[in-house]
């Protein structure tokens, strides 16, 4: 009994860091299904489960989890495409792009993406991209199910560099497993997931692992065009269009702008903002009273904001102050990640919203769903939290040498190494995490060679960050990668 004290006291002094953390420690578990697109029925096997990375002495460092969707009855893996599938964050799972547009389920929402009356469900996704390609969607460590065997391993994945190591190492061992190494490859990331992408692209071309396509979901590439932070003028330009849009939606511009459709209103303020804006960003404390007025005046018009609260701006608005100044005067903010969603306000007097709407309306269908859906259909047997969207990685994530990276410069390097690989670009023109006109200004900074400029493709959705919440926009979608992965 002594023995056994002793046992539990140093148990529990022991360093909790030590501690080995409960993890899948499973085979991935395939099960069959089967799904109607187009009058056909497609039957598909679902694998899913965790992918465990070892040191070099053979030890688990940690497990990423993943599911998999592949066609069966297919007699040639290699001719079937084959997609590896991420979001963002950092910190988020892949969930969003797993069950919002890509695979072959999808959580109902309204039409819109408003959240609908719980409790939630989900149903067949007849945009699914499984008739063009396989799927793997992969949750980096601290998401999802996926996690580092011990706390104090987080440092080494949950940074810049460890982060795209750990994913590169995932992909070289699906592809190696599942003997996948001769089917034409495509990465599609969302948000900070085409940060990794772009990373990926050239950590991979590097180590023998070449794509034909990349898909960018909401860009960013260089954070420095979407942080507010002093002395940096850039997102007080960038963001302008979207703020235009946003206004629009609201009905809050003047008659005559609002009368524009809203295509050519984005039109006239980019050019507005790449032009008089700019210029008078740049000018700072030289700026002439005279012209100080007519931006104010003009940006005040594109806004939809009072021109004494522009003046009181300095001319930049912050984001955060747009989607609470926008809507004050009913008690309502407007969203970041789809400024189409309106929160209720308690109070019309704070600087800033209560809560993101757009971000709390997806929050509770798609964790209800996917934490059923793993269960019932995928068969993982796990009391393991599934973390759709981990603040904790968020916090811990480390940067590369303290600064928040660029990836345009490696992505186009990639393209320079590999100009077969195409490019496309999906944008919400209502997005006020990565806005519309900073990924132009992204794209259109990398200097990639005239010769493969083609490559890259834009297309733009009525919608926000996740653009594919709208039903319309995802059937937009869909049809335009059915075009970008036959075209490359």
């Amino acid at each position: 009994m002594a023995d056994d004290k002793a046992a539990q006291t140093a148990q529990s002094n022991a360093d909790p860091k030590e501690k080995v953390r409960t993890l899948l420690g499973i085979e991935p578990v395939e099960t069959q299904h089967e799904i109607d697109l187009g009058g056909k029925t497609i039957h598909y096997t679902a694998r899913s489960g965790a992918m465990p990375l070892v040191d070099v002495f053979g030890e688990t460092e940690a497990e990423l989890f993943f599911t998999a969707y592949e066609l069966a009855n297919v007699d040639d893996p290699s001719t079937r495409p084959l997609t590896f599938v991420f979001n963002g964050g950092p910190g988020s799972a892949s969930v969003w792009l797993h069950m919002g547009a890509l695979g072959p389920k999808r959580v109902v929402m309204e039409p819109e993406g408003w959240m609908p009356s719980p409790p939630f469900r989900y149903e067949n996704n007849v945009h699914t991209w499984l008739d063009r390609t396989d799927l793997v969607f992969i949750d980096p460590v601290g998401t999802g199910y996926s996690r580092a065997a011990k706390e104090e391993l987080d440092k080494k994945f949950m940074s810049y560099k460890g982060d795209i190591e750990s994913v590169g190492e995932f992909i070289r061992l699906y592809l190696t497993r599942y003997r996948r190494w001769m089917s034409p490859l495509y990465l599609a990331g969302e948000s900070y997931g085409t940060t990794r992408a772009a990373a990926l692209s050239g950590h991979l071309v590097d180590r023998g692992i070449a794509f034909n396509g990349i898909v960018l979901i909401s860009t960013v590439l260089d954070f420095l065009s979407i942080r507010f932070v002093e002395s940096n003028d850039l997102p007080f330009q960038l963001f302008v269009p979207t703020y235009a849009a946003t206004a629009w939606y609201h009905k809050k511009l003047p008659d005559e702008l609002q009368a524009l459709s809203l295509e050519d209103l984005m039109n006239r303020v980019r050019a507005f903002s790449e032009t008089e804006l700019t210029c008078a960003l740049t000018k700072g404390d030289q700026l002439s009273d005279v012209n100080r007025a007519n931006v104010a005046q003009a940006l005040a018009d594109y806004t939809g904001l009072q021109e004494t609260y522009v003046q009181g701006t300095n001319l930049r608005i912050n984001i955060h102050r747009f989607c609470k100044e926008l809507l004050r005067g009913q008690r309502r903010s407007v969203g970041r990640l789809d400024s189409r969603f309106k929160g209720m306000e308690a109070s019309d007097a704070t600087a800033q919203p209560e809560f993101d709407p757009s971000l709390v309306a997806i929050t509770p269908p798609y964790t209800a769903v996917m934490n059923h859906y793993a269960r019932t259909e995928l068969g993982i047997e796990t009391d393991l939290v599934y973390e759709t969207l981990s603040f904790d990685v968020n916090q811990k994530w480390e940067w590369e040498k303290g600064m928040m990276p660029a990836t345009g410069e490696i992505l186009r390097s990639a393209l320079a190494k590999n100009p077969h690989m195409k490019v496309f670009v999906g944008q919400g023109y209502y997005d006020l995490a990565t806005p519309t006109f900073a990924t132009e200004y992204m794209i259109s900074h990398m200097n990639v060679d005239p010769e493969i400029r083609k490559n890259i493709v834009t297309k733009y959705y009525e919608a926000g960050h996740m653009f594919y919440l709208d039903i319309d926009s995802l059937s937009a979608f869909k049809s335009d990668i059915d075009a970008f992965i036959h075209e490359s």
